[in-house]
């Protein structure tokens, strides 16, 4: 199997669908020797914020000197992202290699009356025996969907599970209520475990706290209240947090504050656990940490931001955030969402701040709400709706718009499928514009 191959044979998984349940996927895992078994995880589930804590906790252990696995979904700009060690994506060889004895398994499965593993089913059992074969320490491990019957919980070797921010996401699929939604993620807290979660709503706090307690887990609330001296920006934004002072991170929004006080106490049940992280190397690692299409400044002149607010709980984060840091400013909007997303309600909690809304289409075809159906969604809250073509075309109508209006802030969001593009086109565009400056310069 070569690269193009593999590539052929990820994209025919899509057939598959989702299927929520584990059986399949112990099935699959048992055939390739069970390769979970000899790893450690920090597993994270939420609905917004799980990546960001993912690539803090990551970061800092690699800055500790381990040797650290990542896998998470979506990815940004390519494929082989949702799998890492020490922040380098897997190899196009080594994708190869660990996706045919899955792929083996997985029709013998078939072959036997069984049902087809699903593309994440795959994957996941993929980063297993990536992991195992990069000899990874650690692993920080993202859930796909819920928790409880999500393919990344066949894991029994949980050091810490942690929950990002949990709200009203996938509804018809994990429950109709916050204590249901919950209910389903808390399935990932694992026997005497420690438990870490962000502030969360009563009624999750309470869902989460009985799961722990009868999985005789350790919870802790990693609470933003009990941060201190904090100082917001766009570049760079500091906080105090317990015996931590002055603690910076650069990753934009003010909920990263909250991500940030959650990969700290996270870091500090591992060290509990045998797995230390001294303090100059948490400070490295969280100043370090990066993470693509997260409110990330991807242009300068004008301020131009990519964020992969895509539901109801993120988008008003992106409200928040933006009434936060640009008071004032002229706002314009590039939007691209998925036809099974809540895309009225992001419209309606983003709406005000923008002057003006170009629409497009995400490059994920069977899920993609086409660029003029959003729009005329668009249309009923806001009279400034534009329709792009293609995601450059956005791009060039949203710089055309800016012209040298220094205070006007770009603002696109939405799918992640689209964004990966756009972060492309706009990050060239800067090194051209850059480079042509430099030349002028010179001459």
């Amino acid at each position: 199997m070569n690269y193009r191959e593999a590539m052929a044979y990820v994209e025919e998984l899509g057939q598959y669908g989702s299927v929520l349940g584990l059986a399949s996927m112990r099935e699959l895992c048992a055939r390739l020797g069970n390769p979970q078994n000899a790893l450690q995880f920090v597993h994270i589930a939420g609905t917004n914020g799980k990546g960001s804590i993912l690539a803090y906790v990551s970061t800092i252990l690699h800055r500790a000197g381990y040797r650290v696995g990542r896998y998470l979904s979506p990815t940004v700009s390519d494929y082989r992202e949702r799998f890492q060690v020490n922040g380098r994506m897997i190899t196009q060889a080594g994708m190869c290699k660990y996706l045919e004895p899955v792929k083996e398994a997985a029709e013998a499965m078939a072959a036997e009356g069984m049902p087809h593993p699903t593309a994440f089913e795959i994957e996941t059992a993929v980063a297993f025996l990536f992991f195992l074969d990069q000899q990874c320490e650690i692993v920080v491990l993202e859930t796909g969907l819920g928790g409880a019957t999500d393919a990344t919980n066949i894991v029994e070797t949980t050091l810490v599970a942690a929950f990002a921010s949990i709200s009203r996401d996938h509804m018809g699929i994990l429950g109709d209520s916050l204590e249901q939604i919950a209910a389903v993620k808390s399935g990932i807290i694992k026997n005497k475990c420690y438990v870490i979660s962000v502030r969360q709503p009563p009624e999750v706090v309470k869902v989460l706290r009985q799961a722990a307690l009868l999985q005789k887990a350790n919870f802790f609330t990693a609470d933003v209240d009990r941060a201190k001296k904090i100082r917001y920006g766009v570049t760079k934004q500091q906080f105090s947090y317990g015996g931590y002072k002055d603690l910076t991170i650069t990753m934009a929004g003010q909920f990263q504050i909250d991500n940030a006080v959650a990969a700290v106490e996270i870091i500090t049940a591992l060290g509990r656990l045998g797995y230390p992280a001294a303090e100059a190397r948490l400070r490295q690692g969280l100043l370090e940490t990066k993470w693509r299409g997260r409110f990330e400044v991807i242009g300068r002149k004008p301020l131009f931001i990519a964020d992969g607010a895509h539901n109801e709980d993120a988008s008003r984060r992106l409200a928040e955030s933006i009434r936060f840091y640009f008071t004032n400013r002229r706002i314009l909007y590039i939007m691209g969402m998925l036809k099974d997303k809540e895309y009225e309600k992001v419209i309606q909690n983003t709406f005000e701040m923008a002057e003006q809304i170009i629409t497009v289409t995400p490059s994920v075809c069977e899920r993609a709400l086409h660029a003029y159906e959003l729009a005329q969604a668009v249309s009923a809250y806001h009279s400034s709706v534009t329709v792009a073509d293609s995601v450059q075309e956005a791009v060039e109508i949203a710089y055309l718009l800016a012209g040298q209006d220094k205070e006007t802030v770009i603002i696109a969001f939405g799918s992640l499928s689209y964004l990966g593009e756009l972060i492309h086109i706009v990050e060239h565009r800067d090194t051209i514009r850059r480079d042509s400056h430099g030349r002028s310069e010179e001459n």
